[in-house]
């Protein structure tokens, strides 16, 4: 009997790690394969750095009164890989965020899962291309927003006060949970279909930002590692 490896095949991950957090060197700026994002209407930006927490290394987001993010480029076929999990913990919410309006659009924590605009087929291209002609030159790309909310309900799913390219999860909300880690996980594949009613392209990168530019106020949040799971994988 020929073994598998004979054969030449070996099985596909059963996890793709794209914030491996845990396994850098806390000296460092930032995590390997993530670069600072920043906003040219912002002034003052979000502080990241990698630091030592509870036995291991996570990012911390400072912020006072400004935003900026950071990415890292991964491309993930969630027909594959739809499970997105995530350690995060918050300091404080923001006593004046509130999702539903643009002066509130601030979140102590949140993670971007943007897609790929080019399987996004002519109407998308078309307002993509309408936006940028009326000035809006840092249009995001389709994105889904898991965060932590104040005044919304946990589990409220609504559309970016900014943009309806972008759809936010609630993820948990208010102050209850303040303080510990928690681990989330979501079902992107099926989330993308109810915010968007189709099935997403793939996903082409993640994003970090703790904000706070629009209310002025001041928060502290610590990211730990993030990996995309296939559907049977048994969590951890």
């Amino acid at each position: 009997m020929l073994s598998l490896g004979l054969l030449g095949w070996a099985a596909a991950p059963d996890t793709v790690r794209v914030g491996a957090f845990s396994e850098a060197d806390s000296s460092q700026a930032l995590p390997d394969e993530w670069e600072a994002i920043s906003f040219s209407k912002v002034d003052t930006r979000t502080e990241y750095d990698l630091v030592r927490a509870d036995s291991t290394t996570v990012v911390r987001a400072r912020s006072d009164g400004g935003a900026s993010g950071i990415a890292t480029e991964r491309r993930i076929d969630l027909t594959e890989y739809p499970i997105l999990e995530w350690r995060w913990k918050v300091d404080n919410v923001l006593e004046d965020g509130n999702a539903r309006t643009k002066d509130g659009d601030d979140y102590p924590a949140r993670i971007y899962v943007t897609f790929d605009y080019d399987d996004l087929g002519l109407g998308g291209r078309i307002k993509m291309t309408a936006l940028r002609a009326l000035g809006y030159d840092e249009i995001p790309t389709r994105a889904l927003n898991y965060m932590w909310a104040n005044q919304v309900e946990r589990g409220t799913v609504l559309e970016n006060p900014f943009t309806d390219w972008v759809m936010m999860v609630a993820v948990r909300s208010g102050s209850t949970d303040t303080g510990a880690w928690h681990t989330e996980r979501r079902n992107v594949l099926e989330d993308y279909r109810a915010a968007f009613g189709e099935d997403p392209p793939p996903v082409n990168g993640v994003a970090l930002m703790t904000d706070t530019d629009n209310t002025d106020g001041e928060a502290t949040a610590y990211y730990g590692d993030i990996v995309f799971r296939s559907a049977e994988h048994p969590t951890e």
